[in-house]
C-alpha cells in the first residue's frame, strides 16, 4: 500500500488543456512547443453525440501508464528522504510530549525550536517536491495529449459523430450535466490509441500503480470523475 506521504507527492492538479481537440487534423499534430493558439475544426458531419474524459484517457493508455508508473520510481528516493525527515521530527514531538514537563525551561524551547525549524524545512521541501512531480506528471500528460487528440477526431469522424465533450471535470465546470455510459467513447478511443502507439501494456505486477482518475461512471450517473485532492504535509 502507498503511504500518505507517496499520495501527497503525486497528488496532480491536472491543468492539461484539451483545446487541442478543436483543430483540424494537420493542426492537432504540431509539436508541443508551439505556442499559437489552435484553429478551430469544420463541425462534424455525423449526427451522433459522444463523451470522452480526457484525463482519464491520458492515464489509461499504454504509454501513460508505462511513463506514470516510470515517474512514480523515479520519486521514491524524494519519498523516502522526505518520510525520514516526517519520521524525525514525529519523533521530536514525541519526545516533546512524553518529557516535556521533565525538561528545564531551556531544554524544553531548545526542543520546540529544533521542531519548529525541521517542520518548516520539510514543509519547503514538501512543496518543492510536489510541484516537481506535478510539473513531470503535466509534461507526460501533454505529450500523450498532443498524439491523442488527432486519433479522437479520426475515431469521431470514422464513427459518425458530430459532436464528443470533455467530462473530465465534473458539473459546474464542465457544462455537462449529465450523460449515460452508452455515449461514452473514452475506452474505444484508448484501445485505437494503443493500437497506433505500439507500446505493450506494463506487466500486471510492475511496480506501483500509476495515479488515475475513476473508472468510467455507470449510465444515468451525474458527471463526477474523482476529484484532485490538494496535497498535505505528512503525518
Amino acid at each position: 500500500m502507498k503511504s500518505k506521504l507517496t499520495r501527497t507527492l503525486l497528488a496532480m492538479a491536472f491543468v492539461v488543456s484539451v483545446a487541442a481537440l478543436a483543430q483540424t487534423g494537420s493542426a492537432a499534430a504540431a509539436p508541443a512547443s508551439s505556442s499559437a493558439p489552435a484553429a478551430p475544426a469544420s463541425t462534424g458531419t455525423g449526427t451522433k453525440v459522444g463523451t470522452i474524459s480526457m484525463e482519464q484517457a491520458i492515464f489509461a493508455t499504454n504509454e501513460g501508464r508505462r511513463d506514470f508508473e516510470a515517474l512514480s520510481k523515479k520519486l521514491e528516493p524524494k519519498q523516502n528522504e522526505l518520510k525520514n525527515q516526517n519520521d524525525e521530527i514525529e519523533s521530536l514531538k514525541k519526545q516533546l510530549n512524553t518529557q516535556g514537563d521533565k525538561l528545564n525551561e531551556d531544554a524544553r524551547a531548545n526542543l520546540v525550536k529544533q521542531i519548529e525549524a525541521k517542520q518548516k524545512s520539510l514543509d519547503r521541501a514538501l512543496q518543492d517536491a510536489r510541484e516537481d512531480a506535478q510539473n513531470q506528471q503535466n509534461e507526460i500528460a501533454q505529450r500523450i495529449l498532443q498524439k491523442l487528440g488527432p486519433v479522437l477526431i479520426k475515431y469521431a469522424t470514422d464513427n459518425g459523430f458530430g459532436m464528443i465533450v470533455d467530462t473530465s471535470q465534473p458539473w459546474p465546470q464542465s457544462p455537462v450535466v449529465w450523460w449515460g455510459e452508452s455515449v461514452d467513447v473514452t475506452k474505444s478511443v484508448v484501445d485505437v490509441y494503443n493500437a497506433q502507439s505500439g507500446v505493450p501494456a506494463p506487466p500486471a505486477s510492475s511496480g506501483a500503480a500509476a495515479p488515475k482518475p475513476a473508472a468510467t461512471k455507470p449510465a444515468g450517473t451525474a458527471a463526477k470523475p474523482a476529484p484532485v485532492k490538494p496535497a498535505e504535509p505528512p503525518k
